[in-house]
């Protein structure tokens, strides 16, 4: 079934680049033995539709046109579907190759496998190997969450969703309704930047946090995208990662060793505990929480406030 497919595509692509006039339906249908061999009209129509799509995916440019008549027709210019000539140095071809190594253990595996092939078939120097074995670096970027490959798809194709989302200081999920920008990984989490329908405002979600399936929903953004750097900032922002002031704790003397790190200051307190001056930003009672009884928030009170919030949160269940 695979071959017969990939030879049906092949067909379509070659009457579509080979008129030189839009082609109807019809005319497909009569051009393309698979499609005759259809059972019924509703069949064809689901067949052609499908194959469209694919051959779109694949990167062929399908141009619809309607003619005097009112008939539709379909064709792929080749002006429209050549592609200059690719030329890649050394590093340039081994920067492609890494990126696409990224994604092996990834759901994007099958892609960059394919992109990588129409690199090759571009110019691609072939003594470059990027998965080779032996390399000194080996990149990898997890992603074990189901809600991100339709969460790629919505971003790409800017279409709205839908999900339950449970927040870290909250017992059950909520419903979220987003017009979702982009995806960040950031230190190994991955986060979803968009526009909060429900709340009117920007909001980053980490998609560890998202429960059931990620629903996609009919209509257009009412939010204008952001550039993909004022979205790296809000993820970074909202990951803990940009601060604007600080905050005292008081921390049990031989622990907390990555809050030591970052501290502005550091003063014993005797009795097994010491005083830290911290940056203090969006996510920091997260992290805090995370330390358990050897960290104590002495100010500002939001945060001691919030941190006392996730705990009585985690106590619940």
């Amino acid at each position: 079934m695979a071959i017969a497919k990939a030879e049906r595509l092949m067909n379509l692509a070659l009457c579509l680049l080979g008129t030189r006039r839009p082609l109807s339906k019809r005319e497909l249908r009569e051009s393309i033995e698979a499609y005759l061999e259809a059972s019924s009209d509703d069949s064809f129509n689901r067949m052609f539709e499908r194959d469209k799509d694919d051959l779109r995916e694949l990167g062929l440019v399908i141009e619809t046109v309607e003619n005097l008549d009112g008939e539709v027709g379909y064709l792929a210019r080749r002006d429209s579907n050549r592609l200059p000539a690719i030329t890649l140095d050394a590093e340039e071809a081994a920067a492609l190759g890494l990126a696409a190594k990224v994604w092996q253990q990834a759901r994007l595996a099958g892609a960059a496998s394919g992109a990588l092939q129409k690199l090759r078939a571009a110019g691609l120097p072939e003594d470059v190997d990027p998965y080779e074995p032996h390399g000194a670096l080996e990149p990898y970027i997890p992603v074990h969450e189901a809600a991100f490959e339709p969460l790629m798809l919505a971003c790409r194709d800017h279409r709205p969703v839908a999900f339950d989302y449970r927040k870290a200081t909250a017992v059950r999920p909520e419903p979220r309704h987003v017009e979702p920008w982009a995806l960040e990984c950031w230190r190994g989490h991955w986060y979803l930047a968009g526009w909060d329908r429900d709340r009117g405002a920007e909001r980053v979600f980490r998609l560890s946090r998202i429960t059931g399936k990620v629903r996609t929903r009919a209509g257009r953004y009412t939010a204008d995208v952001p550039d993909v750097v004022t979205v790296r900032e809000t993820v970074a922002g909202w990951a803990g990662e940009i601060a604007d002031r600080s905050a005292l704790i008081r921390l049990r003397t031989g622990a907390g060793y990555p809050l030591r790190a970052k501290a502005v200051s550091v003063r014993e307190l005797g009795g097994g505990w010491d005083e830290l001056e911290i940056p203090y930003g969006h996510g920091l009672d997260a992290w805090l929480v995370e330390f358990g009884p050897d960290v104590v928030v002495l100010e500002p009170a939001e945060l001691r406030a919030d941190v006392v919030d996730r705990l009585r949160a985690v106590a619940k269940g």
